[in-house]
């Protein structure tokens, strides 16, 4: 049997997403029927329904990969959730679990991997299908507004900033301190860290020093590079999750000699890297995908236990599509998380 319900979908890029009622069916053998009650909106939602990422999802699908819910139904060959359990939806809604990549700890890397929201519907939605192997525990002390921007902005910063390799007492810059930015400047002082927040919004860099930034630079005003360099020497650890060009050459301008730079960031284009730099300064340039779902434990856990809370704008599912205008223009101070 089939469990009516309302999803918001993609029929066309660039367009509105249409608020339907569609028949959600019942979990397959390992599988997980959710009834969702919040979906946190990403900048990745607003790729999947402009379609403009080379890789396109597949028309019509449901976006949303933040999502947290109830387990209303359990498949067969279930056996770590029962009905009741409160679990997210990431956006690493599966992998193959054989590849060189997933046996050795990157199932992130996975080439079969699929990806809740882009090639399997997600959560904005009032169910959800999910692999139970795949879903997030949601700790008791994240409510499910809170958990939401966890499950990848949370998700992606804290695993960015673990493959800074910088050390407790060492300098880490946050290029955007927008809604992925904020929570890794409270995972980056979380983990010991001294944090540079950079970013164009005056607005920004308070929030981001009220988190605990010890320096603030706003990039459309200031010579970033030569600021960073002058006071610190540069930092030992670079994360960019800003959607800019400019942002991604400024950053390595400001790494510290033998430091990494790691980008998270997809703006379309490319960019020009200053060989010389990289080569002398023995700089290493790393891209980085959100994280397995260890790592996720992890965040959550810390999360929870270190009181680390995105700024969060809620709105009804029936307003999606105001909130994925406003993440367009810009409008978002951290993230909305819609309700159902």
């Amino acid at each position: 049997m089939s469990t009516k319900g309302r999803g918001a979908l993609a029929r066309n890029f660039k367009q509105p997403l249409h608020l339907e009622e569609v028949d959600f069916s019942d979990p397959s053998p390992g599988e997980i029927l959710v009834q969702m009650r919040t979906s946190g909106v990403c900048h990745t939602d607003l790729h999947a329904v402009d379609g403009d990422w080379p890789i396109k999802p597949p028309l019509p699908f449901i976006p949303g990969h933040e999502g947290v819910g109830i387990a209303a139904k359990v498949g067969r060959d279930v056996r770590d959730v029962k009905e009741g359990d409160r679990v997210g939806l990431p956006w690493l809604r599966a992998a193959c679990g054989q590849c060189e990549w997933c046996i050795t700890g990157w199932e992130t890397l996975c080439p079969n991997a699929v990806y809740g929201g882009y090639t399997a519907n997600g959560s904005f939605a009032d169910y959800a299908l999910a692999p139970a192997a795949y879903v997030a525990r949601i700790p008791d002390r994240l409510s499910d507004v809170d958990a939401g921007p966890i499950l990848c902005a949370g998700l992606t910063t804290w695993k960015a900033l673990k493959e800074t390799e910088a050390q407790p007492g060492q300098w880490v810059a946050i290029s955007g301190v927008g809604g992925l930015g904020q929570l890794g400047v409270q995972y980056a002082v979380a983990m010991g860290l001294h944090v540079i927040a950079i970013d164009i919004d005056p607005e920004k860099l308070l929030v981001a020093k009220g988190m605990g930034a010890k320096i603030a630079i706003n990039a459309q005003h200031d010579d970033v590079v030569r600021i960073v360099q002058s006071e610190i020497g540069g930092a030992h650890g670079v994360v960019v999750t800003a959607v800019s060009l400019r942002a991604f050459t400024q950053a390595i301008g400001i790494t510290r000699r033998k430091g990494t730079c790691v980008l998270v960031g997809l703006p379309p284009g490319e960019f020009p890297t200053p060989l010389f730099d990289v080569v002398l300064k023995r700089i290493t340039i790393r891209g980085s995908l959100v994280g397995t779902r260890a790592d996720l434990q992890d965040c959550l856990s810390i999360a929870a236990d270190r009181n680390i809370r995105s700024h969060v704008h809620t709105e009804p599912l029936e307003k999606v599509n105001y909130a994925l205008d406003d993440l367009r223009h810009g409008k978002v101070r951290g993230r909305i998380v819609l309700t159902m």
